[in-house]
């Protein structure tokens, strides 16, 4: 059974994009070009889809709007094509969210996968030395948070199939490139190997790091719940992911957190 994202939207391939339903509002999508990643991928020079996917920032239903903008909350909803990226799954280049002008905080992001099957790659920095490395594997329903100033990507795991996402931002948000451009990509590449499995190589350009491959957290300490999608948990408490666009009223909760 497809999972149910909370409201009437529909991720399309021909073009890539999405559909939304008459109670939906929803931007038109802005795409994003093979040449536009290739900086950040293990093979710069590779072939893929053209584009590699499709973003629609702030999306939600009609009677949510106005809450949305005061509680400075923005729904985004993500698909990538299907296929490769040379021998790389379909991935975005990777970043850090700037410092948001609303809470002087690099800000979070919460995740939820909606179809396919994705791996939420992080590393704590993206310096020569890259801290902690996570990839999580994600599955339809799954919930996956990406914390303050971390560097991160979204990775396709299935190369026979598209991925869709979902995520709950902070309204002022913004990305910065330029660390990761300089390191030519994050601390870790997902290579496919004959078989079709993703393997992990290093990236010389950092320092040696270790990788944890896990699945995700269950959050409790954020109060979200399993088994109901995201934007349903707002409609249920739109306070519950307060601390996307304030992350600093979770503090501690930062500190050592695993994701």
């Amino acid at each position: 059974m497809p999972f149910y994202p909370g409201f009437d939207i529909k991720p399309t391939t021909r073009p890539m994009g999405f559909e939304y339903g008459s109670n939906v509002f929803g931007p038109k999508v802005e795409n994003r070009s093979l040449d536009s990643i290739r900086k950040s991928l293990h093979d710069p020079n590779c072939t893929g889809p053209d584009p590699v996917y499709s973003i629609a920032m702030d999306v939600g239903k009609q009677e949510h709007h106005a809450l949305l903008q005061k509680l400075h909350l923005l729904y985004g909803a993500v698909t990538y094509a299907a296929g490769r990226l040379g021998n790389e799954p379909v991935r975005s280049q990777g970043h850090i969210h700037k410092v948001s002008p609303y809470s002087r905080w690099s800000t979070p992001e919460v995740y939820e996968i909606w179809s396919g099957k994705a791996i939420i790659y992080m590393q704590e920095t993206a310096k020569d030395q890259p801290g902690r490395c996570f990839a999580i594997t994600a599955l339809p329903g799954d919930v996956v948070i990406v914390p303050p100033s971390w560097a991160h990507a979204t990775i396709s795991a299935d190369p026979e199939q598209p991925l869709t996402f979902g995520a709950w931002c902070d309204r002022q948000y913004g990305f910065e490139y330029e660390a990761v451009r300089a390191h030519k990509g994050l601390a870790w590449f997902p290579l496919i190997s004959e078989t079709g499995e993703i393997n992990w190589h290093k990236n010389p350009n950092y320092s040696d790091s270790d990788l944890i491959v896990k699945t995700p957290e269950i959050y409790a300490q954020f109060d979200i719940e399993t088994g109901k999608s995201i934007y349903e948990q707002f409609e249920q408490d739109p306070f519950r992911f307060e601390f996307v666009p304030s992350p600093q009223i979770m503090t501690e909760k930062w500190i050592a957190f695993t994701p």
